[in-house]
C-alpha cells in the first residue's frame, strides 16, 4: 500500500496537480437537502438544478441504464420521468444545465462519456435536450454530438457548460486528469475534437460551472476544488462523507454546491462555498481580431495554471492515505 501512496503522490508532484484535500470550513456546514425517494434512482451519477423550474432538480442513473432522467422536487420525490428519443446510454456519467441565450429556455446536457477501459470506444457522445416546459412524463427529442479526444481516448465522468459562452467542457477521470474544451460550435454531422486546456485533480468524478461564469468546480471522491475560468485554484471545499460521491452542481445563486452519491435512496447535500471563494467574476481580456482569428482557427485554449502543491496538502494526504488509497484503488478498478 505504501508503494501505491508514493506513486499517487509522484503523479501529483510531477504534473503539478492539485491534490483535493479539506479546506477551511465555511460559516455554515453541509446540510442534507433531500434523499431520492424513487426506487428506480439507484445510481445517481449526474445532478443539475433546473434553470427555469423553481425547486426542480434533475438526475440520471449510471451505466447499464436506459436513456432516462428524472425531475425531483425539494423533498426528493420524482415529479416526472423523461426519455431521450433515439438516444443510447452506454455509460452516462454526468449532466449539466444551461440556458439558451436566444430563447431563455433551459437546456440539458447528458454525457455518455464513461470509458472504464480507457480507450475501448472510438468516440463518446453528449446529448443536448431542450428543458421540458411542463414537468410531466414525456419522451424528448435530443441532438447527439460525437466527440474524440485530440490526445487519445480516456475515461471521463464530468462535464460543464460555460453559462456565458455556451462552450462545453469534459473533465477526465484519471490519476493525471485534464479539462478538455469542445469546439465553440458543435457539429451534429461530424465528430467534434476535444482539446486539453487545463489539468484536473486526481480521479475527478464531476464538474460544474457557476451560474455567473466566475468559477467552476471539480469534484473528486473526497473533496472539491474551485477554480477561476483561467484555471487558477481559488479554494478547496470539504465535502460530506458519501458512499460513492459522483455528482456536483452549483445552486442557482452560486453561493453553495450540491453534491450527491450513487446508491438506492442516496442523499443530496448542500455545501456552502467559503466566503473567501465568493467574489465578482474575473474580467476576461479581449483579444485582438488577429489573435481571435488565430485562436478560432486553432480551436483550443492555452493550458491553464493549476496552482502549486503545498507541503500541508502532502502531509494531510499522507495522514489519510492509509484508509483512502484502498478506496481509490478499488473504485478505479470498477467496471461501471
Amino acid at each position: 500500500m505504501g508503494d501505491v501512496v508514493i506513486r499517487v503522490l509522484a503523479v501529483a508532484l510531477v504534473t503539478g496537480l492539485p491534490v483535493a484535500v479539506p479546506a477551511a470550513a465555511a460559516d455554515e456546514g453541509p446540510e442534507k437537502l433531500f434523499t431520492f425517494k424513487d426506487p428506480k434512482i439507484t445510481e445517481s451519477s449526474g445532478l443539475a438544478v433546473s434553470p427555469t423550474h423553481d425547486g426542480i432538480y434533475y438526475t440520471h442513473n449510471d451505466s447499464s441504464a436506459a436513456p432516462t432522467f428524472y425531475a425531483v422536487d425539494k423533498s426528493g420525490r420524482t415529479k416526472a420521468t423523461f426519455q431521450l428519443g433515439g438516444a443510447e446510454a452506454r455509460d452516462w456519467e454526468a449532466m449539466a444545465a444551461s440556458k439558451d441565450p436566444a430563447t431563455g429556455r433551459g437546456v440539458l446536457w447528458f454525457a455518455d462519456i464513461g470509458d472504464n477501459l480507457d480507450g475501448a470506444w472510438p468516440d463518446v457522445s453528449v446529448y443536448r435536450v431542450m428543458e421540458p416546459q411542463t414537468i410531466r412524463d414525456a419522451t424528448l427529442p435530443a441532438t447527439r454530438y460525437r466527440f474524440r479526444y485530440a490526445d487519445g481516448a480516456r475515461n471521463a465522468e464530468g462535464i460543464m457548460v460555460h453559462p456565458k459562452t455556451g462552450r462545453l467542457y469534459v473533465v477526465s477521470k484519471e490519476f493525471a486528469g485534464s479539462v478538455y474544451a469542445a469546439p465553440k460550435k458543435l457539429r451534429a454531422n461530424k465528430t467534434n475534437i476535444l482539446r486539453k486546456v487545463a489539468s484536473a485533480p486526481i480521479m475527478a468524478t464531476d464538474a460544474a460551472y457557476a451560474p455567473d461564469g466566475s468559477s467552476y468546480v471539480i469534484r473528486t471522491y473526497f473533496s472539491a476544488t474551485l477554480y477561476r475560468p483561467s484555471g487558477e485554484v481559488i479554494s478547496r471545499v470539504s465535502m460530506p462523507e458519501l458512499k460513492q460521491a459522483e455528482s456536483i452542481a452549483y445552486t442557482l445563486d452560486g453561493k453553495a454546491l450540491l453534491t450527491g452519491s450513487e446508491g438506492p435512496r442516496s442523499p443530496v447535500y448542500r455545501v456552502p462555498i467559503p466566503q473567501l471563494a465568493v467574489g465578482s467574476p474575473t474580467p476576461t481580456p479581449t483579444p485582438s481580431p488577429a489573435a481571435a482569428k488565430k485562436k478560432e482557427d486553432e480551436d483550443q485554449t492555452a493550458p491553464a495554471s493549476t496552482g502549486g502543491l503545498r507541503l500541508k496538502d502532502i502531509l494531510i494526504w499522507l495522514a489519510a492515505a492509509g484508509t483512502a488509497v484502498g478506496v481509490i484503488t478499488f473504485i478505479a478498478r470498477r467496471t461501471r
